[in-house]
């Protein structure tokens, strides 16, 4: 299991890094959201996928999963939806002073 979300991981980071390098500002953004959910993906993994009891219901259980990592990712994944809600807002700030579509680069015919 881990080797499979591993590999997804791969592709979503691919993904991320190719929406980051377009000129159009919502595909940076897209680009960044996907990779920060990539990188909790991850981090996730990286935590161990176990199975086990919750350490505070069951005293008898054989096995106790860690909810550290759960709880990081929970808040990491507050902060990014945070981070790309603020991205958006620029994005469209940028366009309704400039009147034209959010672009890092300039246009073509510059």
């Amino acid at each position: 299991m881990e080797t499979l979300i591993t590999l997804l991981v791969g592709v979503l980071v691919m993904v991320g890094v190719y929406l980051l390098l377009s000129k159009e500002m919502l595909r940076v953004i897209l680009g960044t959201a996907i990779l920060s959910h990539a990188i909790h993906l991850l981090l996730l993994t990286m935590g161990g996928l176990k199975k086990g009891d919750v350490p505070l219901l069951h005293e008898t259980a054989a096995e106790y999963t860690d909810a550290l990592p759960q709880a990081l990712i929970l808040t990491a994944i507050v902060i990014s939806f945070a981070v790309t809600a603020f991205l958006l807002v620029l994005a469209y700030r940028v366009y309704q002073e400039s009147g034209r579509g959010p672009e890092l680069r300039g246009h073509q015919d510059e």
